[in-house]
């Protein structure tokens, strides 16, 4: 079970990923350009919003029956063991919360311009986090688990 669920969490970031870099992206060029906000950019964020709270559950079922996540005192002085434990899960979840705030704090901005700035801040910020929280792994970026 334990393979199947890192498997699933680790292809399932690459979804993750592309949908948060289309949003930033867009973010950006519509805060650039001062581009209306329109019901394409509402439904990538919905998207990116499922994709990453399917991340979020696929990784606490994780967190739990891993056997690199170890809960005791020695972990704190085990680099692998705290990085699993401490470090990733606190940058994710960061993460998570930095994307639900953007997705739900935009709802209530009337002006194009500062919702995109606002999406672009937000998610970059969680983009910046995610990518230094997969770059810590030490697995590599585009690598898949090993059994």
């Amino acid at each position: 079970m334990h393979s199947l669920l890192l498997l699933t969490h680790s292809v399932f970031r690459y979804f993750a990923l592309i949908f948060l870099i289309l949003f930033v992206f867009r973010s950006f060029m519509g805060w650039i350009n001062k581009t209306p906000y329109n019901s394409l950019d509402d439904k990538l964020g919905l998207w990116l919003f499922m994709v990453i709270h399917t991340q979020l559950v696929l990784g606490l079922i994780l967190f739990f029956v891993s056997p690199n996540v170890v809960f005791s005192g020695a972990s704190m002085k085990d680099a692998t063991a705290r990085y699993w434990l401490v470090e990733h899960s606190s940058m994710m979840l960061i993460s998570i919360v930095l994307i639900t705030v953007a997705r739900l704090t935009v709802k209530k901005v009337a002006d194009a311009a500062a919702k995109y700035k606002k999406l672009f801040i937000y998610n970059g910020i969680a983009l910046l986090l995610i990518v230094v929280a997969i770059m810590q792994s030490g697995r590599g970026f585009v690598s898949l688990p090993s059994y």
